[in-house]
């Protein structure tokens, strides 16, 4: 039997603490969302749940219609409203997507800078559907919302300048 080995101290034990400074920071969050969840399969009109976008750094977001799976010979409109509280909404959409026919990704920019007393926003859709087969219109399909920070803008700003 081998006799048992001394312990040993830790050389970390000798290093003093380190004390850092205290910071105090507000940490911006982003808004990045679904206006109409992932995967949303449709038949007819409807709304999605209402967005709070009033802690927003930016009030410019970037917004992508997605439409993942369609029936032949039918239409998506999708409109966004704007809410002071997030119960009574605008009469007319702030914003409209182009209406669509077909499978793909469609981008546009909402820009809330004029609309300050926006504080909630919604997606709003109609379907379509004409010809031949069933009358039910299918559409499956998503919009996302993405906070645009505020770099990117100035970027984007001073390039157009630039080119104009």
């Amino acid at each position: 039997m081998k006799p048992a080995r001394p312990h040993r101290r830790s050389k970390l034990s000798s290093i003093p603490e380190l004390s850092l400074p205290q910071f105090s920071a507000t940490i911006l969050v982003m808004i990045d969302t679904f206006l109409v969840p992932e995967k949303m399969v449709v038949n007819a009109k409807g709304d999605g749940p209402p967005i709070d976008v009033s802690s927003a750094a930016n009030r410019v977001f970037l917004l992508t219609l997605n439409i993942t799976n369609i029936i032949e010979q039918e239409s998506l409109d999708v409109s966004i409203f704007g809410s002071a509280d997030g119960a009574a909404w605008s009469p007319k959409p702030i914003a409209l997507f182009p209406q669509k026919f077909y499978r793909a990704q469609h981008p546009m920019l909402l820009d809330l800078t004029s609309h300050p007393e926006i504080k909630f926003v919604r997606a709003h859709w109609e379907v379509n559907r004409w010809g031949r087969g069933t009358e039910t219109p299918m559409f499956e399909f998503h919009v996302t919302m993405r906070e645009v920070p505020n770099e990117i803008l100035k970027e984007a700003t001073a390039e157009a300048k630039a080119l104009a």
